[in-house]
């Protein structure tokens, strides 16, 4: 076994499992009565068709990607194949970006099934508080940013630039207050582009691609197959999540996704590369920072409506074009960044 089968047969367990997984899952989902509830003054007033698409669909992704990283380092242990590099420091170094990765994405995922759990309970379409989202998936970040800088994974690439290091206290500071700022923001504006039926999976398959790519260039096999599982997975969940959606992710789905895109950037030793990749991400989340402080200062809105997903479903496009053209400007944005990486690295 090598590398790229290796990242294959995460690929296809990721996307093999999660598919399965929604012939099982969405009936159970409707059986608990795990819908969505709608509200339209946060959403263009004909979602509200969408009330009661089963929620929490996020679980058949997580599932899939799990299984396929666990079936992927078992494989290579019967083949005597690692998955990490034969340098003791750099092996320690990958296993703790992998294994404290994963946990990062699945404690926000937690957090995610928390307020749809109470969404769905309380029949209503607002969970957790923001004190009470904000204050955990601090902690939780906190807690991932230390395993990495215990672990001296604190080197960085910038893009057109090179490798820095960040081993100085004035440097770990940054390391956590970046970090910090990098991860949440990603969790949540991954959060913000689930806003309509297929497009979070789909600007995510492209971004689990280019990290696969990315890890490759790096050299960091264990990255490769867990960026495939996420293409992988995401790929698999769209069977069920193309318009119109038999199932949505809920937040147990997107802030996982948000953590796990996040914990890949840092992988690969380049936060920063996570503005070309996730570019639909930035779009989304600037969209409404955009949009609030324009309300704020000028007392204008500057969108129909944010996210910009929205602005557009006002402005005429349906989901499907929606979609359509999300995705291709995520592909352009995976394309960028894997250039950049090819001349850094």
């Amino acid at each position: 076994m090598n590398n790229t089968v290796s990242v294959l047969i995460s690929l296809g367990i990721s996307f093999i499992v999660t598919a399965l997984l929604g012939i099982v899952l969405i009936p159970l989902l409707h059986k608990l009565k795990f819908g969505q509830n709608i509200l339209t003054d946060i959403g263009p007033r004909w979602h509200a068709k969408k009330q009661g698409t089963p929620t929490m669909g996020g679980l058949m992704f997580i599932i899939g990607i799990f299984a396929a990283v666990g079936i992927t380092l078992l494989t290579g242990k019967l083949t005597g194949f690692s998955l990490f590099s034969e340098n003791d420091v750099l092996a320690s170094q990958e296993k703790t970006k992998l294994f404290a990765g994963l946990l990062l994405a699945l404690c926000l995922s937690l957090i995610g099934f928390t307020d749809d759990y109470i969404k769905v309970s309380k029949k209503r379409n607002l969970g957790l508080t923001e004190i009470q989202k904000t204050v955990p998936q601090v902690i939780v970040i906190a807690a991932y940013l230390t395993t990495l800088v215990m672990s001296k994974n604190t080197s960085m690439f910038i893009p057109l630039v090179g490798k820095i290091s960040l081993d100085s206290v004035p440097g770990i500071i940054f390391f956590y207050l970046f970090g910090a700022c990098v991860i949440y923001g990603t969790a949540n504006a991954v959060n913000f582009t689930d806003g309509i039926d297929g497009l979070c999976g789909s600007v995510t398959v492209p971004v689990g691609v280019a990290f696969t790519v990315i890890a490759y260039l790096v050299k960091n096999t264990s990255c490769s197959v867990l960026s495939a599982a996420l293409a992988g997975a995401c790929a698999g969940y769209l069977i069920w999540n193309h318009y119109p959606a038999k199932v949505m992710m809920g937040d147990t789905g997107s802030m996982f996704l948000g953590g796990l895109v996040a914990a890949l950037a840092y992988s690969v030793n380049c936060p920063l590369i996570l503005v070309p990749v996730g570019i639909v991400y930035v779009m989304e989340a600037l969209s409404d920072i955009l949009q609030i402080a324009s309300i704020k200062i000028r007392h204008k809105k500057i969108f129909k409506m944010s996210p910009i997903h929205h602005h557009f479903e006002i402005s005429g496009w349906n989901e499907k074009k929606i979609v359509a053209v999300f995705s291709v400007i995520s592909v352009a944005g995976a394309i960028v960044g894997i250039v950049l990486m090819c001349f850094t690295v």
